[in-house]
Parts: structure tokens; sequence; C-alpha cells
């Protein structure tokens, strides 16, 4: 049997032109079909505005029944055919109230047709059937993994078994030039048309495009035209809203310290969860249903949830979500699989990932998805679940010691009490909670997002400390590292305090190699990006000129090119006039010799960076440099 693959669809006038490749003849095979016309929708009966509008755009039209998405009731509507795609684009302008105006021609006959880009089609005089049978060696496997969803939501088992047969059709031999690319590797062939296949967008697209929004957009659109949904308006979708900031995640305040033995529970992909086990949709945030309205959280009680019928956006995501979680993110580290198989597993693992973590964030601004009622649910109903696990925690004598967004810290936890956790978690909240990583030792400061802990193999895990981001000088992450080094072994308090007494001894050292200038001038280069044109830092009139912008000036006055956008690289020096300004800082270029440096300057910054992490474990280090370092520890 021959077999095609849908490559991508142009439009040629009115007539929309298929391109498919054909794998055993290497070679690329175009359909044409000049009855497609282009169409759009408006209410019936027509108001006497709309048919004028109608006659200036020569439509034709009649009477069609679609489903109402937020009523879930068929409608009938005006279908309104034109001849051109240009005067659909048109009719978005003339018509007060008008569907499905916005969605690219071509596109809209790949939805009509029910085509998947990147698929698999046998041809038959210009006739072509989709290939979408399961591989039978592994339906039995199938069928055990996502039993339980076949049996409580078979519309989301139906999504699934759908795109676990497109994602394991062959990916064919196609050369770059025959997708008019000019180059590609295999690796990006096989990630564009598993894309393709997930978001119906042409192969090239999926190559090339990197705005999530528009495969969620497509995906979407192929869901509602294949179930004869009329696609809403993107006002109809905001709820008449206008996009607005969304409360974002919980973070609950660290209580700073040092913990032995820290389990971190994280929620698998939580928003996704949120999304499908909550049954958040565009259609079920405020369903028409009285008596849907008690079905509300306190974090968002504005809004309320339907509980008569399943959400079509949370069908999808919660498809994309299982098939990741449950098939390609165990594959992806099976030993019985093939490295090859693990690799692919793994890249589509990732790429699921991708899109379904990005189902809450286009729902906050992008047009054509956004719903501000459903996007303040999502992260509502996520910072419930992390509140309600912190409570339950609490209640059954846990210790909790930090959240963040989808994670919970447990101090010293019993293993019968985590499993209890993840247990309950699953019952009451239908949201799988597992264990995410260990720490022998974990220091909290007071700052939330900013910790680090020691995990079991002695690797270090640094999250948001000043000490460590990427601007600071090599110098002063290098002692950082040292001082964490030196935790790595710690599994005691015994062992602690005199890890604390080492960490003591790495900081006084650094101290004397700065008083003693006994540094590569190379270490010490600060790296900042600038966000301003550094060109009207010149003649701003500012009292104190920003260290990265007196760098900027200094190389704008020796003719270097300077934007905004680049990176500047700098060291501290000692103060000096610039052209009747007092500069601290030098291009590294400029810098003659180490002499030149600030030393007190690079002793407070090193000691303001170290300070965020080590103050939360009774470690103070002092601005006052005659002090002895062994003062500094509380005893």
């Amino acid at each position: 049997m021959d077999f095609c693959y849908l490559l991508d669809a142009k439009a040629e006038g009115r007539i929309v032109v298929l391109r498919f490749y054909h794998a055993k003849k290497d070679k690329i095979l175009e359909t044409r079909d000049s009855d497609y016309k282009p169409c759009f929708f408006l209410p019936h009966p027509l108001s006497k505005t709309d048919e004028e509008g109608i006659r200036s755009l020569h439509g034709e039209v009649e009477v069609v029944k679609k489903r109402n998405l937020f009523m879930n009731e068929l409608e009938e509507l005006t279908k309104v055919t034109v001849y051109t795609p240009d005067a659909i684009r048109k009719a978005g302008k003339i018509f007060r109230k008008a569907w499905e105006t916005e969605i690219e021609y071509t596109k809209s006959y790949i939805y009509d047709h029910n085509l998947i880009f990147g698929a698999t089609y046998t041809m038959k005089e210009n006739q072509y059937t989709i290939v979408d049978n399961m591989p039978q060696e592994l339906e039995g496997k199938f069928e055990s993994t996502f039993s339980e969803v076949k049996a409580t939501d078979p519309q989301k088992f139906a999504q699934i078994k759908y795109w676990f047969s497109l994602l394991h059709q062959p990916v064919p031999r196609v050369k770059p030039e025959q997708l008019g690319l000019k180059e590609t590797i295999s690796e990006n062939l096989q990630a564009a048309f598993t894309l393709a296949r997930i978001a119906n967008i042409p192969v090239t697209e999926a190559h090339q495009s990197r705005r999530v929004s528009n495969w969620i957009k497509s995906m979407v659109y192929t869901y509602l035209r294949k179930n004869n949904v009329l696609i809403p308006t993107s006002t109809e979708l905001r709820r008449g809203l206008e996009t607005h900031r969304v409360p974002g995640a919980l973070t609950v305040q660290p209580k700073a310290g040092v913990y032995f033995n820290t389990v971190v529970c994280d929620f698998e992909s939580l928003y996704p969860s949120c999304i499908d086990s909550y049954n958040l949709s565009y259609e079920t945030v405020n369903c028409p249903h009285e008596e849907c309205r008690k079905n509300r959280i306190n974090e968002c009680e504005q809004h309320w949830v339907c509980t008569k019928r399943r959400g079509f956006y949370s069908v999808l995501v919660g498809a994309l979500k299982d098939l990741r979680i449950h098939w390609f993110k165990p594959l992806s580290k099976s030993t019985a699989a093939s490295e090859q198989e693990r690799k692919n597993a793994q890249d589509l693992a990732k790429l699921l990932k991708l899109i379904s973590v990005s189902s809450y964030g286009v729902t906050v601004r992008i047009h054509g998805l956004a719903c501000p009622p459903l996007a303040e649910c999502i992260t509502g109903y996520g910072r419930w679940a992390l509140q309600t696990t912190w409570n339950m925690a609490e209640t059954k004598g846990l210790h909790p010691t930090y959240g963040d967004t989808d994670s919970i810290f447990l101090d010293n936890p019993e293993p019968a009490q985590v499993k209890w956790l993840i247990e309950t978690a699953k019952e009451k909240l239908k949201l799988d909670l597992t264990i995410d990583k260990q720490y022998s030792l974990c220091v909290l400061s007071a700052a939330k997002k900013a910790y680090f802990g020691i995990l079991l193999d002695g690797t270090p895990d640094i999250k948001g400390l000043t000490a460590v981001k990427s601007n600071s000088p090599k110098f002063v992450q290098e002692v950082f590292q040292d001082c964490v080094k030196e935790l790595s072994q710690v599994k005691t308090p015994e062992e602690y305090e005199l890890a604390k007494k080492r960490i003591a001894a790495v900081f006084q050292q650094a101290v004397s190699e700065l008083k003693g200038r006994r540094v590569q001038l190379e270490d010490l280069v600060y790296s900042v990006r600038l966000y301003f044109d550094p060109n009207e830092r010149l003649t701003a009139n500012v009292k104190v000129t920003p260290q990265p912008y007196q760098c900027a000036i200094q190389l704008l006055d020796v003719g270097e090119k300077v934007g905004r956008g680049d990176t500047m690289h700098f060291i501290k020096v000692k103060p000096f006039n610039h052209k009747g300004k007092t500069f601290t800082v030098k291009p590294v270029d400029h810098v003659k010799n180490v002499m030149e440096i600030n030393v007190e300057d690079y002793i407070r910054n090193m000691t303001t960076a170290l300070e965020q992490t080590f103050s939360s474990m009774s470690i103070k280090l002092e601005l006052k440099l005659e002090k002895k370092i062994s003062d500094w520890f509380e005893k």
C-alpha cells in the first residue's frame, strides 16, 4: 500500500493546493480543490444592515445549525459563502457580529475536511483516507495503561487514543528541499512531524514556529470544527471582559533555617492537572446552570465551575498531560526500550509538557484564546491545591517548611507520612503528588524563591540566590560554591557545626585574597545587559549613573558602538572623575592592573551576596573588616 504524508496547504486565489509526500516514490504530490469556498457565520435571522453587507461581498447565504459552545445547544446561523479569501478579511470589519472571520483560509479548509497535517494517508484518484490504526503490538499495553481513564472519562480517553495513534505513525525520510527548507536534521524533522500531528499545523510551520499559542489555537479550532461547534469570537471567549493581570501562584513564606532530611513533594504538571481534574474550560467556568453556582472555592470565589458537562479544553489539556505522564515519560526511562526509542520518547515528553504547561498562559492575554475567568480559576485552583496540601500536612503532624507554586518542603518526614500525603492528595484533590527530590541538608532563607539544598548524592541544588546569579563575578561565584561544597557531606547537626567553621575559613581566605589583591582581574568582572539606549544616558541629567551605563559611556567615548541589549563587562574600581561625574567602574580593557580595584566594594558586595543564604544558618557576615570571622557565628 502506498502511503502519503500531508505536508502543507497553500492558496492560489480561491484554489486550495494540498502538498503530500509520497514515501515510495520519494516525490511531492499536489491535489487542487477549486470547489471550496471561504465562509463565515452571521446571526439568523439577518438584519437589514447584515443583508447589505452580504450584498457588498457578493455572498451567498444558507441557514445551518451549529452548536453554541456556552449553551451547548444547536442554534440556527446564517452561513455566508464568498468567492475570495479577501472577502473573509473584509467581513470582520463590515459586520458588527460575525464568527470565524479570523481563521486562515487554508487551515479552515483543513479543519472542514477533517485533515491532519503530518499524518499518513492512502490516496486513490485524488481521494485520501487517513491511516489512524493503533499499532497492534501496543494495543494491550495502551488499554491497560489508560483503563481507568477509559472507565471514568470516555471523552478524554477518546482524545488520548486519537493522538496516540497519530504519534505512532512513522515519520518519512523527506528531504529538506522537499519541505521548502534549506537544511534540517532528522531529529528536527521528527519533532516537526510530531508537532504537526498534535497541533494540526503544516510541517514546515511546525519546524520553524516557536509560537506555542498558535499551536494551541489550531488544536482548539480542530476540535471545535470536528464537533460542529461554532468557534466563539475573541470577545465571547473573554466573556466581554478586557484582559488583565491574573493573581498568580501561591508561595508560602519559608520558615528560615537549616533542615536535615527534607523531602520535596511536587504536583505533576499542576496547572494542566487543575484544568483536567477540575473541569476548567471556556464553557464550564461560569456556566449557565443555576445548580452549578455552589461549586466554588475561596481562592476564586467570584467564579463557579460546571458539574453537568465535560469541558473541551479540559479534555484536550488532560489528554496531553496523561500521554506525557503515563506513557512517554516512563518510556523515556525504560531499560526495556532501545536507546532511540527512549530518545524519541524523551523529546515527545518535552514537547507535550511545553504545550500543556502553556495551556494556562494563553488564557491570560493571547488574542483568540484569552479568557480572564478561566485564567483566574486555573491559578485559583492551583493556590487552593497547595494550601490544602499544606494544611493536610500540618494536621497529620508533618512539618512543612516552604511551599512554592507546585512544591511543598517537608522536614524529616517518615516514609509512611509521605505516602499518606501522596495518597490523600490523589483521593481528595484528584492530583498526582510525587516525591521530586530529597535533601540531606536544606537551607531556607527568609526570602521567597531563594534556597539551596544538598541532594543525597552530595550535589548542591541552588535556587534564586544572589551569589550565583549569572552576572556575579566568577570570584564571588566560586567562593559561594566552595562554601556550599563544605556542606555537601553534612548529614547531622554535629557535622553541620564543623562545616560552619570551614565556611568561616573559606570566607576569611576570600577576604584576604581581595585585600592582598591576589585575584585575577578576569575573575572580578560583572556582566550586565543594557535595557536602555546608553546614548540617552549621555545627555540625561541624573546625579548617579548606573554602573552598566558608566561602562557603556566610557566605551562610546573611545568610539566603540554600544546599543540597547548589549552586555557590558566591567570591573569595580576606586571612584574617579569622568566628565564631571563620579564613576566607580571601568570596562575590563580599561583596567591596567589589580591595584585599581575597589577592594572594599568587592568585599561589601560579596558579603551582601553570601549573607542572603548564610544568615539563615546563624552565620552573620559583618562589614567591619577588623572583626574576627570566628565572632560572626552565633554560639
